[in-house]
């Protein structure tokens, strides 16, 4: 997923250091062109882009194939994409299991491993997958977030074990390719400014029984504007010591440093960028 967000963060640092990429997203295909036209318009390389779904893994197989095809060769594989469904075990519907395992477990694994043998080939290749933990004490204390390769939290049943199911086979993959110049890591993001946090300010709020401000305009505005505000540093970033939201392309950077051969030595790592938040 690169379109919105932290995916398109990483998009763009790729772009920027030089790289062709292919932009993929479940939006409609004139959205993804308009936003790859965007990208490629201004940093100057090639931007692809495809709509396959990742629920299906031939779709996967195919879209890493066409990808080599068309471009002569697959480097860098990012594993970014991310879907969420809460319910108790007794109540989670199967279809939500199954969405989710094979979102944020299985569609890895199948890009992976139609990726690798070009890459082994080739003696060069990247592999970098995103929302790998902090310490066990922080997703004690805020369950919602994507920390549960460690730990779990209730009612996220599906989403904990596809979260401990990638962090093995983050080191898994990263142990089998290490001596054939392929790396294999995973960064682990604090809080990033996304269209997700955003949602998220609005329902903070609600919970914490903040009443709507009576003028529809301007008060409210406001109003908005102070809540937002007091959400963020009172509940967000409480524990992110920078007191400021990771950037997208913060995290970008990070991952276009480990697809550079400054790198090579980087593999099996869970890479924190969250402010200092694990510092405590």
């Amino acid at each position: 997923g690169s379109t919105t967000g932290i995916g398109m963060g990483i998009l763009k640092q790729l772009a920027a250091g030089g790289a062709i990429t292919v932009m993929h997203g479940l939006e409609t295909e004139e959205n993804i062109l308009q936003k790859a036209a965007a990208v490629q318009a201004k940093y100057g390389n090639t931007v692809g882009t495809s709509t396959a779904n990742l629920l299906n893994p031939q779709e996967i197989r195919d879209m890493v194939a066409r990808v080599q095809e068309e471009f002569g060769k697959l480097d860098i594989l990012v594993n970014n994409a991310g879907i969420q469904y809460v319910a108790p075990v007794h109540e989670f519907p199967e279809e939500k299991w199954n969405a989710i395992i094979d979102v944020i477990l299985n569609a890895p694994f199948h890009a992976t491993k139609a990726a690798l043998p070009a890459m082994i080939d080739a003696g060069w290749g990247r592999v970098v997958n995103t929302g790998t933990p902090p310490p066990p004490h922080l997703c004690r204390r805020y369950p919602g977030r994507s920390m549960h390769a460690l730990v779990a939290s209730p009612f996220k049943s599906a989403y904990n074990a596809a979260k401990h199911g990638i962090a093995g086979f983050t080191k898994t993959v990263a142990l089998e390719v290490a001596t054939k110049g392929v790396t294999c890591n995973a960064v682990c993001p604090g809080y990033v400014m996304t269209e997700l946090i955003e949602k998220q300010l609005a329902n903070q709020a609600k919970t914490r029984g903040i009443p709507k401000a009576r003028d529809p305009c301007f008060l409210y505005c406001l109003f908005l504007l102070l809540l937002q505000e007091k959400v963020i540093t009172d509940v967000l970033l409480v524990d992110q010591p920078i007191k400021r939201f990771v950037k997208p392309e913060e995290v970008g950077s990070l991952v276009r440093h480990l697809c550079t051969d400054d790198a090579a030595a980087i593999t099996g790592a869970c890479l924190s960028i969250d402010g200092g938040w694990t510092a405590r």
